[in-house]
């Protein structure tokens, strides 16, 4: 998901006198008598809050899990479902993070165990390295769906069994080509196997294992 709505381009306005004769011969055609004036180009669109734009994806996302047809919901709880439940947004777990590659040598492959108790290879990208309160932290990151057009992280953290799946969470990064992400835990996710044991899910790694509590993002309902 993107953490944000670009503002469209504006575009190169023309020369101001014809721009000014031309917006002239508009309003006396459409307004008659009204006084008319020329302004300048369009402002950008305006980015929505950061708080509400999480909220419209979350928002989003509940519509598909609740209406969809490939919808990972058994059937027959989607006409009851109420929504996924999420700790606050907090922008405090919104940081930036840089992504040191493997580049040394041939594509590393990790054998991550899954839900199935099973296996799953995937092709590790490279790490990306942040810090939460001063303290330093790292994150393997791998080859998503997509391929590398997008990083798959999968992690662990504090949560995991008391507020959060046991199992872990994901984060999804579109790539850059500076190296620099967004590493936004509001935006973590539950894998699908959390609402349909029929789905198979990897499990992060060992060293995706953060010492710490990521209250952000998905969470389980209170009280399971």
């Amino acid at each position: 998901m993107d953490n944000a709505v670009m503002a469209r381009p504006v575009q190169p306005s023309r020369p101001r006198r014809l721009a000014r004769s031309r917006g002239l011969a508009a309003c006396a055609v459409v307004l008659g008598l009204a006084a008319c004036s020329s302004s300048g180009p369009p402002p950008p669109v305006a980015e929505r809050p950061y708080a509400e734009e999480v909220q419209a994806k979350r928002a989003s996302k509940d519509e598909y899990l609740r209406t969809a047809k490939d919808s990972p919901l058994p059937e027959t709880e989607r006409a009851s479902f109420a929504g996924l439940p999420y700790f606050p947004i907090d922008p405090a777990f919104r940081l930036p993070a840089s992504l040191r590659q493997d580049r040394s040598g041939p594509p590393v492959i990790m054998t991550l165990e899954t839900s199935a108790h099973g296996t799953e290879r995937m092709e590790r990208v490279g790490t990306l390295m942040f810090s939460i309160a001063g303290v330093s932290y790292t994150l393997s990151a791998f080859a998503g769906a997509e391929g590398l057009a997008r990083l798959f992280v999968p992690f662990h953290d504090l949560t995991n069994r008391v507020e959060t799946y046991g199992g872990g969470r994901y984060l999804n990064l579109d790539r850059t080509a500076t190296g620099v992400y967004d590493l936004d835990f509001n935006a973590a996710y539950h894998p699908y196997c959390v609402y349909n044991k029929s789905y198979v899910c990897p499990i992060p790694p060992a060293e995706n294992r953060l010492a710490v509590a990521i209250r952000a993002g998905e969470r389980l309902p209170e009280g399971k």
